[in-house]
């Protein structure tokens, strides 16, 4: 082999290793090991409460029942899917290794009192503790730190927004739901005017005229799993603008110029519930936007 060829091959290695310690951030690294299994072993129907602490929040779930609530900072039923996916994920995250046993490292990896804290109980025995610190190499994972634990870990499995939720964000923001299939009558009333949007004969009609399916489509798809984006945990008295009437139940829109929201009610509950304008007009249509159109 020619010695300029020699020279060039070990010239390319050593570029290689260079750019390599390049790209590699400083002062991160300091171990390293195999992937060592599971983060934790726990039963997701055994477990009954949830502590999660973060710079700006701090959040305790419990389950009571079968059904999960919102204890602190305020008494609410859960979100039951976020809750069921917190459980979830914290059971199958998996330890790809040990980046660092160092103190001083903690800060780099965010593993310190800038991550997010959970505790997972069972009875009120700890199963679960660790810190959740910054995202990892790739979107699937992130550093974490066990409690009275040094080691740095890279884990697989942690989205740290499902982790990082605002406190309403675990509050069930449901407002009205029902099957698609039981909307058979909507009644609606603005002001003195009243109709009511009818299945008849397979068809919809308001009064006598016939109504625009597609229409109706996006009224039973909108009415049917009504959510809100936020709570008015304080008393209010808002002018109604509009009420909507299924098998007893009324549900009452009243617009919020201030925010060009609506603040929402249904007679199921006291609550008052803030509705982005647009997901409202789904379901708030007069009757000249229900019927068909006449071809004349």
């Amino acid at each position: 082999m020619k010695r300029n060829t020699i020279f060039l091959i070990g010239l390319f290695v050593g570029l290689v290793i260079i750019s390599l310690l390049v790209l590699q951030k400083p002062g991160e690294l300091s171990s390293s090991s195999a992937s060592t299994g599971f983060m934790y072993t726990i039963d997701s129907l055994l477990i009954d409460k949830i502590e999660i602490k973060t710079t700006n929040a701090s959040v305790v779930l419990e389950k009571r029942g079968v059904e999960w609530f919102v204890a602190q900072p305020i008494n609410y039923k859960a979100d039951q899917s976020n809750v069921g996916n917190i459980i979830n994920q914290v059971k199958n995250l998996e330890i790809k290794s040990i980046v660092s046993n160092k103190p001083e490292k903690h800060v780099i990896f965010q593993v310190d009192n800038a991550g997010t804290q959970l505790f997972l109980y069972e009875k009120n025995t700890e199963k679960a503790a660790f810190i959740l610190g910054k995202m990892g190499p790739t979107y699937t994972e992130s550093y974490a730190r066990k409690i009275n634990s040094d080691e740095v870990l890279l884990i697989q499995g942690a989205q740290s927004y499902m982790f990082n939720r605002q406190v309403k964000d675990w509050r069930d923001k449901t407002i009205f739901t029902t099957q698609k299939e039981n909307l058979r009558q909507i009644q609606y009333r603005y002001g003195d005017t009243l109709f009511a949007l009818t299945f008849q004969d397979s068809a919809w009609f308001v009064g006598k005229e016939k109504a625009q399916q597609s229409v109706v489509d996006g009224i039973l798809n909108s009415l049917s799993n009504l959510q809100a984006e936020d709570f008015i945990d304080h008393a209010i008295s808002p002018k109604v603008n509009a009420t909507i009437g299924y098998s007893g139940v009324q549900i009452r829109f009243a617009f919020d110029k201030t925010n060009n929201k609506y603040n929402v009610q249904s007679s199921n509950s006291p609550q008052w519930f803030v509705v982005d304008q647009w997901k409202a007009n789904q379901v708030l249509k007069r009757k000249k936007e229900i019927v068909e159109k006449s071809m004349n």
